[in-house]
């Protein structure tokens, strides 16, 4: 299977990604104030999703209900070029019953150790640590 994602130069620095259907504007913040996101958070955004839709599937199978489900990402740049995220945070904070907390705990954990392929990708550069808040 392949993905395939058009980008195209707008004018400064602002490029538009069309993926399937959708237009995603990007910029650089290096230029005083952006016309959208940064290619680089976009990056921690599709990690967030890519967890995030893991973890609402699997739930689903499960049948334990929740709601107030987010969740954060803290990325640490390197200061040398190329700079890279060497350091990750992702934080998911969900109001579920208590005697559901395992169940979000046992979720979190498919996601991280066998689903999520964007996280997959992130361990072969940066060192990833998970936390889980309930709310």
């Amino acid at each position: 299977m392949e993905h395939i994602v058009t980008t195209q130069h707008n004018t400064g620095m602002k490029f538009t990604s069309d993926i399937d259907n959708f237009s995603i504007l990007m910029d650089s913040s290096e230029n005083g104030l952006p016309g959208g996101p940064s290619p680089k958070k976009l990056m921690l955004a599709s990690l967030a999703g890519c967890t995030g839709i893991d973890v609402v599937s699997i739930l689903t199978k499960m049948q334990v209900s929740y709601s107030e489900f987010n969740i954060t990402t803290i990325a640490r740049l390197t200061t040398e070029h190329p700079k890279i995220y060497d350091n990750i945070k992702i934080i998911y904070k969900v109001k579920v019953d208590e005697i559901n907390h395992q169940k979000f705990k046992r979720a979190v954990d498919l996601s991280i150790e066998k689903y999520c392929g964007v996280m997959a990708m992130y361990r072969h550069f940066a060192k990833i640590e998970t936390e889980i808040v309930f709310l």
